[in-house]
């Protein structure tokens, strides 16, 4: 697998994040900054989360994409949009219950080619950073279903502990 990149862009309030490779905890320190902007932001129109070039998704990225799909729907008043054509991710995303939260698409629309993506910088944090956002990712997935709440209670009750 390829290593992991996150591209963004913002035009008019109409946000698109893409993943490339395999995005994983070491990049979440940066996504969740990125997403922390989106929250901030007033003029939200709209969100794409676009997985056509991604490799593998870990649980901790999966659970900072749900934050911001739930943050959406709650003070926004849409759902986000996924894209994404790989059976695998597909699965993870219909297993974990997303479909539920997010409008999931196996085929990308038209896109401007003039909205220009450019790279967010890997955003270095300690351990113990790393350990409250993995956590929190794991404790939102864990609020999606009974099926996740069983598959993450053991993770997060070792975090827990060794805090």
């Amino acid at each position: 697998m390829s290593p992991g990149k996150i591209l963004v862009s913002n035009k008019k309030g109409i946000y698109l994040l893409k993943f490339r490779g395999d995005v994983r905890m070491t990049l979440c320190g940066t996504l969740n900054r990125h997403i922390e902007t989106i929250f901030g932001s007033k003029d939200v129109r709209r969100v794409a989360v676009d997985m056509f070039d991604a490799e593998g998704l870990d649980s901790t990225t999966l659970g900072l994409v749900a934050k911001l799909g739930l943050y959406c729907r709650k003070h926004y008043g849409f759902d986000i949009e996924v894209f994404c054509k790989d059976p695998s991710i597909l699965r993870t995303l219909e297993s974990m219950s997303f479909h539920e939260i997010f409008d999931i698409f196996s085929q990308l629309p038209q896109i401007n080619t003039g909205t220009e993506l450019s790279e967010i910088g890997v955003e270095t944090q300690s351990e113990e950073a790393a350990r409250k956002q993995v956590i929190e990712a794991h404790r939102i997935l864990m609020a999606l279903s009974a099926r996740n709440q069983h598959e993450f209670q053991d993770l997060i009750e070792v975090l827990e502990s060794n805090g």
